[in-house]
């Protein structure tokens, strides 16, 4: 049995990830810091082994990893094939000058510390199972080039790419793989926030601000969790065993998240 573990997964993107790696047969362990979104989840996805864990604090991930090697020696299994680094915060909307320095380190926390907490702890996991093993982070097509207004969200998403390069380098000897998603804006109730700071920011409307960020992309759409959850599929099956060290964009092609900051 194939086994993955998915950080922030209770809802959105980690979430469809889990639902479509359990509907192929995967064992999946995930972990979320969203106590209300956990409870929910247990009721609607009992099959999904979950935890609570902020991935930034080192000690709950310690303890999330903790539960996860007893339920995988209790089922008699050894190993993951699989980490899905998804956690991720937005961070705040505003110019470099004007950005808060505890949500400036909360972003950089987040985000790259808690990609680093998990894969630390996940790279025995993957030894264990042997060579074909997989490491998929979340980055961003931010994290491909400067977006007004989104300093720290770009900065980290710009650091994942190095580090799963870093990875690629590191564990390709052993046969196991590292690549990093780079959507662009994602359907759904986080982008919807992302658009209300920034028309907020801006002194533009919500409408006119997701217009803007549309055509940003030649294909004039969002990404959809259903565009993510198939590159995991692709990159996780035999097709995708020679796919290491990537940024792989899902953005419809994107040149500029360049915004009209005269407005």
């Amino acid at each position: 049995m194939q086994t993955a573990i998915i950080s922030a997964a209770a809802s959105g993107i980690g979430l469809a990830i889990a639902r479509g790696l359990n509907t192929d047969g995967w064992r999946v362990y995930v972990c979320d810091s969203d106590e209300t979104a956990l409870i929910a989840l247990a009721q609607t996805d009992p099959a999904l082994l979950a935890h609570a864990c902020d991935v930034s604090d080192a000690g709950a991930v310690e303890a999330f990893y903790h539960a996860v090697e007893t339920d995988l020696a209790r089922a008699g299994l050894s190993g993951i094939d699989l980490l899905v680094n998804n956690a991720g915060i937005s961070g705040p909307t505003a110019r470099l000058e004007d950005q808060p320095v505890d949500a400036w380190l909360r972003t950089i926390d987040i985000n790259i510390s808690g990609m680093f907490l998990m894969t630390r702890r996940a790279i025995p996991l993957l030894r264990a199972k042997g060579p074909g093993g997989s490491i998929i982070t979340m980055s961003s097509n931010a994290g491909l080039m400067g977006c007004p207004l989104r300093g720290p969200y770009v900065a980290s998403k710009w650091a994942l790419i190095g580090l799963t390069k870093t990875l690629a380098m590191e564990l390709g000897p052993e046969g196991i793989r590292a690549n990093a998603l780079c959507p662009a804006s994602v359907e759904g109730p986080r982008i919807d926030r992302v658009i209300a700071a920034d028309a907020a920011a801006r002194g533009l409307t919500v409408d006119e601000v997701e217009r803007e960020y549309k055509r940003q992309s030649s294909l004039r759409a969002f990404a959809t969790n259903d565009d993510i959850v198939g590159m995991v599929r692709f990159l996780t099956s035999p097709a995708g065993q020679r796919i290491s060290g990537q940024a792989l964009a899902i953005d419809g092609h994107t040149e500029s998240l360049s915004l009209d900051m005269d407005a």
